[in-house]
Parts: C-alpha cells; structure tokens; sequence
C-alpha cells in the first residue's frame, strides 16, 4: 500500500513538472507608437525550427505590419496589416536573425501587440523516448497524456488572456465614446431649454412704446 501511494506521488510530482518542458521561448507584450517600428533579434544556429506567433491586442484596426529578416538580410516572411498570424520556419544559415514589428501607416493609433517565438523542438519526456524499443508503462503514458493535456491548457490560457485584453480594451473605447457622447447631449439640451426659456419670456414681455416729447 505504502509502495503504490509513493508511486502516485512520484507519478503526480513528474506530471506537474511536464509544464516546464516546453520548447525556449520569448513571450512579450509591448507598445508600438504611430508612425513607429520596432525590431527585435534573436541568435539562431541553422536547420533550428522556430515559430513565431503575434497579435494586435489594442489600437486603431488592430492591425500591424510583419517582417523577418535571415542573417543576409533576406526577407523570409512578411505581412501588412494583419490583426495575427502564426509563422514556423526552419533556419537555412547560422546568425541573427531580425523580427520587425512596423506601425509606420498608421498616423495616430497606438497599438499593443503581443508575439510569442518559440526556438526548437519541444525536449522529449523521458530521457529514453526517442530510442526506446519498448512500450511505455501505464505511468508513462499517463504522464504523456498529462503533459499533452497541460500543454493544450497553457495554448487556450493564452489565447483567452489575448482575446479578453483585446475585449476589455474595445470595452473601454465604446465605453469612452458613450461618455463623450452623453456628455455632448447633455449641453445641448441645456443650451435649448435656456433658449426656449429665453424665447418664451420675450413672447410675454410686454413692450412700452416711447412717450415723444411734448409740443412747446
């Protein structure tokens, strides 16, 4: 008994460990000004897989303008204007490689983009698994599902994260607008009942005509 519940320890001790065995990854959120780019670079050794994942979360259309460059300068990826998008690709040349993030066609919205890179393949579970002959235990394939699992949570957390900050923000720009525009309302109805008031009140002013001066 002792055995079997130290088993399942262990068994939940890797599982919660599975999380952290993910590819290397960068994952930022950062503002982009109007008329502004920014770039990023990253160092990657050749035949290394990288995917780099990006979406506009506030600002204007939420869209944005994508590059990347190699270590040549060779364009190997771009796109305008895009709201997201997910691009994998595997390196042909040693060297830094660029990621550009460009605004320069919008004249006065700000935007909010988040993108995520993540560099080479995802370590194998168990030190063994690539070369192993033999099936996996019951435990092992437990953990797998496991990891899978935790794996496709981690993917929907970020994605939900991503789409309510994106709903908050049209959120708070509706809600902005609706102020300003209740605002707006209310002066002018102020301003024509003052008028009205006004107008009724000279309707019933009573006007006394000029006595002339009298005859010498």
């Amino acid at each position: 008994m002792r055995g079997w519940m130290r088993g399942r320890m262990r068994g939940w001790a890797l599982a919660l460990l599975l999380g952290a065995l993910r590819a290397s990854g960068t994952e930022l959120t950062f503002e982009l000004p109007d008329s502004d780019k920014q770039c990023f670079h990253q160092e990657l050794d050749r035949g290394l897989k990288f995917t780099l994942d990006y979406q506009v979360i506030t600002g204007g259309h939420y869209d944005v303008d994508c590059y990347i460059e190699d270590p040549n300068g060779r364009t190997i990826y771009r796109e305008t204007k895009k709201q997201y998008d997910s691009f994998p690709h595997h390196t042909e040349l040693t060297g830094i490689y660029t990621f550009c993030f460009s605004n320069e066609f919008s004249t006065f919205s700000h935007k909010t983009v988040y993108f995520n890179l993540q560099v080479g393949d995802e370590p194998p579970i168990l030190p063994d698994m690539g070369t192993r002959v033999t099936a996996l235990t019951q435990m092992e394939s437990a953990c797998v599902t496991i990891h899978e699992a935790l794996n496709a949570v981690i993917d929907s957390q970020t994605h939900y994260r991503l789409r309510e900050a994106q709903d908050r923000s049209r959120a708070e720009d509706l809600n902005g607008r609706v102020s300003y525009w209740s605002v707006g309302e209310t002066v002018i109805l102020f301003v024509v009942s003052v008028g009205q008031v006004m107008l009724l009140k000279s309707f019933f002013t009573e006007k006394r005509p000029i006595s002339s001066a009298a005859d010498t």
